[in-house]
């Protein structure tokens, strides 16, 4: 039974948990190693102090979470749903983050490497101190979106939507030019032929 369930200074390694309620778990200072949570139930879970690497998170539903100081490498989160969650110091380096949601989400101090956010969708999300680099956002929604110190670095911007509103990010030149056309439709300017 994972819901209301109380883990702590554990290494779980292997375990498939796909599709189980764990509603309100509270993990605290455990290592998830290749553990499956594909389709679980992890709404107002509290997450602190973790390592997660490996495994598979898709179509996780995480609304209301409480995530801080976790890193997550090379998960697979495809689809999973952080809805209203609150996500504090952490990283996620080489996950697939495609199709997620972040709709009213508070994200402070998150670290995005090399990570696929396709079609990943910011609806009204606050977002603090964040970096997002080597990212794809390709077709990401970014509508209500508010950011405050982040910074976007090397990341391909292509078609994402409501663009005019990474007001207040910060990028290299270089990106600048390269995402000059989304940057400029966000804006309003039509490119003269």
């Amino acid at each position: 039974m994972l819901r209301g369930a109380e883990v702590s200074e554990r290494l779980v390694a292997g375990n498939d948990w796909s599709g189980r309620d764990a509603v309100g778990l509270r993990l605290t200072e455990c290592r998830l190693d290749n553990v499956a949570l594909d389709a679980a139930e992890l709404r107002r879970a509290s997450i602190r102090d973790a390592v997660v690497a490996g495994g598979s998170w898709a179509n996780v539903d995480a609304g209301e979470a409480f995530i801080k100081r976790v890193e997550f490498r090379n998960t697979r989160l495809t689809g999973i749903s952080f809805a209203n969650a609150t996500l504090e110091d952490v990283v996620f380096g080489e996950c697939r983050l495609d199709l997620s949601s972040f709709r009213f989400a508070k994200l402070t101090s998150v670290r995005f490497d090399d990570c696929l956010l396709a079609e990943s969708d910011f609806y009204e999300a606050a977002v603090k101190a964040t970096v997002f680099s080597s990212c794809s956002l390709v077709e990401a929604s970014l509508a209500g979106v508010t950011f405050d110190d982040t910074e976007l670095r090397s990341c391909d911007l292509s078609a994402i939507g409501n663009a005019e509103r990474l007001r207040g990010v910060r990028m290299p030149w270089a990106d600048i030019v390269q995402s000059a056309d989304v940057l400029a439709a966000g804006l309003g300017i039509e490119v003269a032929e």
